[in-house]
């Protein structure tokens, strides 16, 4: 398509004054494009600055580095934390277990049965990840004892074994 026709202008008649202050501005442009023609001609190579260099190795510059904007999540379902509902308000971890999941199951051993007899102490195989204010708060919950003490110990055999000792109120 060709470019569409520009309506023509109205020339409106001004006085001569005018007309000289055109041919000063004229005057102007003609030296600043004789100063663009010389810069052209010259060229932009005539000088060159070069760095000074300090030391004998190269060391890549650094760049910019634009952090991660993933398209996609590379997991498609976030990981739970395993025991953030038995926690104590103040600690620190954020690991996340139930009552359930902290205490597995008692001990039935001989030592064991003799704890309960003696000393007023239940044991308990427990989760590894747990802490001891958990391991309170869930042997609270689940048998509605008062825990005096706790003690743990990591068997061998990748289980974490605690005895409680419990306050009896009647």
């Amino acid at each position: 398509m060709a470019p569409k026709k520009k309506p023509s202008e109205k020339v409106s008649k001004k006085p001569a004054s005018g007309a000289k202050a055109k041919e000063g501005g004229a005057g102007k442009a003609k030296e600043q494009a004789q100063k663009a023609r010389k810069s052209v001609l010259r060229g932009v190579h005539d000088k060159r600055n070069r760095k000074i260099r300090t030391s004998v190795h190269f060391r890549r510059p650094k760049t910019l580095k634009l952090p991660r904007a993933p398209k996609y999540p590379r997991k498609s379902v976030p990981r739970i934390s395993r025991l953030v509902s038995l926690q104590p308000k103040n600690s620190g971890t954020t690991i996340s277990l139930d009552k359930y999941r902290i205490v597995k199951f008692p001990l039935t051993t001989e030592s064991a049965m003799k704890k309960i007899e003696d000393n007023n102490t239940l044991v308990f195989i427990v989760d590894k990840r747990s802490n001891k204010p958990m391991i309170k708060l869930a042997v609270k919950k689940l048998y509605d004892i008062d825990v005096a003490k706790v003690n743990t110990l990591i068997r061998l055999v990748l289980y974490k074994e605690d005895s409680v000792t419990f306050i009896l109120i009647f």
